[in-house]
């Protein structure tokens, strides 16, 4: 809240005084899901805001009234925003009378529209909610509501959370909403002990661990994680604050290696680390077969930092609307991967939604003369009718690393791409060499093999509403295969 009805969203300003209520169509319905969330009263220096915060609660159950029709009233802002008013009263604030009957009626409402049809994050944001609900209550309603958040916790614990620590749906940035979430949970324990099973809490605690471990190891050395799958900074805690978090809970984070090779197999990330260079690559399938809304097609891509800043990034997500954008955003030219007869490797529809898709085989991770190699390939491309297949490898050494593609089967066209942080600019030496002159005077010469080589304008979106001129090499493949070379000194 930057005033008593001023709010910044997602890199949005917005007023009261220039919207038609709380629903206002013409501010997009993400933003309008944030405003019901409250996460403010809960947020940095949140008691300066005290006064904001009565008033603003006050105006929300003089103005918004329970309804199907209501972005306010959908379950998942409901969830978060009982959360919200819960945590709030449990630091010290009063919820009036109204309040706490409007809160016990948002429980009942959130009871019976449980987000089972949409699983995932939104059913775990119920069962965390429905917790929160049970233990702030008193009497059988609230035993009610308790043990139905637990049994679905325990059970969403066991499907979303994998071997590895990742969560299913394959994006950081859900990982880190959700691992808030279960540190949220554990601190509840302690600011109410005894109330919660035991064994409940035990479980929690011990899965914590490896959460964050994923977590550092899907962040680069800037510490916001990778943009992978509509990850996005600014709306997770990074990893530090959510290490920092766990820290005060009493549990303690693995450490990470300055040159650790992980291989995250079970969800299908793979860290390769060399000197200053740190590349994440995706080898992982889009996701959970029946859940795959926050994917993209962007098997094998990768993103690379070198000396501490990021190089060559994904394309980002900026928006969740149905649009043309959306859609460019979620496809696979707008990642470092190879596009095969201009086609998406998944068929990444509407806004939230994927047909066939990529299938990857073959990984491989090893260690090799001083080298960190991955390898992989995917069968996105088989649907073209010529039983295509797209082999990626990536070498990294000190100061190299070496990556080449070749295509097996019949294909028209294959175009690989490097998008580039927009602090990078590039410059073409020879039609299949180059430089690339990042901040700090580090300069990273490039050269291609087997390809022809051009330099295009691109977008980088690591932000919601965000849109920053990047560049990006192309590489035409002469044959069926090619490589891309980055050599730099190492510092």
């Amino acid at each position: 809240m930057l005033g008593a009805d001023i709010f910044r969203f997602l890199n949005e300003t917005h007023s009261f005084r220039e919207m038609s209520g709380w629903d206002d169509p013409a501010v997009s319905k993400l933003w309008r899901y944030n405003v019901h969330y409250f996460d403010d009263l809960n947020a940095n220096a949140a008691a300066d805001r005290t006064p904001w915060h009565r008033a603003l609660i006050n105006r929300w159950l003089t103005e918004v009234k329970p309804g199907r029709h209501s972005s306010g009233w959908e379950p998942y802002p409901t969830s978060l925003r009982i959360v919200n008013w819960i945590r709030w009263y449990l630091a010290g604030n009063d919820l009036s009378m109204s309040a706490r009957q409007s809160l016990a009626m948002q429980v009942r409402w959130l009871t019976r529209r449980l987000e089972h049809h949409l699983l995932g994050n939104h059913l775990w944001a119920n069962a965390k909610a429905l917790v929160f609900a049970g233990i702030a209550f008193d009497g059988p309603e609230s035993v009610r509501w308790l043990d139905r958040g637990l049994a679905l916790l325990d059970r969403e614990i066991g499907e979303q959370i994998l071997a590895d620590g990742g969560h299913f749906e394959l994006s950081p940035m859900y990982h880190a909403i959700i691992l808030n979430d279960l540190l949220e949970l554990i601190a509840l324990d302690l600011a109410m002990p005894s109330v919660l099973p035991k064994e409940a809490v035990l479980r929690w605690r011990g899965i914590v661990p490896r959460m964050l471990a994923w977590l550092k190891t899907m962040s680069h050395p800037d510490g916001e994680v990778a943009l992978f799958n509509d990850a996005a900074h600014g709306i997770a805690p990074r990893a530090a604050d959510l290490e920092a978090f766990a820290k005060r809970l009493g549990i303690a984070a693995p450490p990470l290696t300055n040159s650790a090779m992980v291989d995250l197999a079970a969800s299908g990330y793979v860290r390769l680390q060399k000197g200053g260079a740190v590349l994440i690559a995706d080898a992982a399938a889009v996701g959970p077969t029946y859940l795959p809304g926050h994917a993209h097609a962007d098997t094998l891509t990768f993103e690379l930092s070198i000396g501490g800043g990021r190089c060559i990034v994904n394309g980002g997500t900026s928006r969740y609307d149905t649009s043309p954008e959306r859609l460019l955003q979620r496809g696979t030219a707008t990642h470092n991967t190879v596009v095969v007869n201009g086609e998406n490797s998944s068929e990444v529809w509407s806004s939230f939604r994927v047909a066939r898709r990529a299938q990857p085989f073959g990984k491989r991770v090893y260690d090799h003369d001083d080298q960190q190699i991955l390898e992989c390939a995917h069968d996105g491309y088989k649907r073209l009718g010529s039983a295509c297949m797209h082999h990626r490898k990536w070498t990294l050494e000190d100061g190299r690393l070496l990556v080449e593609d070749w295509i097996e089967g019949n294909f028209g066209t294959a175009t690989a791409r490097y998008h580039l942080h927009p602090s990078v600019m590039v410059e073409l030496v020879e039609p299949s060499s180059g430089l690339l002159h990042l901040p700090g005077r580090r300069v990273v010469q490039f050269k291609t093999h087997g390809a022809r080589c051009l330099i295009a304008a691109s977008r980088y979106h690591s932000g919601f509403n965000q849109s920053l001129v990047s560049q990006c090499i192309e590489i035409s493949f002469e044959t069926d295969r090619c490589s891309f070379e980055l050599t730099w000194p190492n510092q």
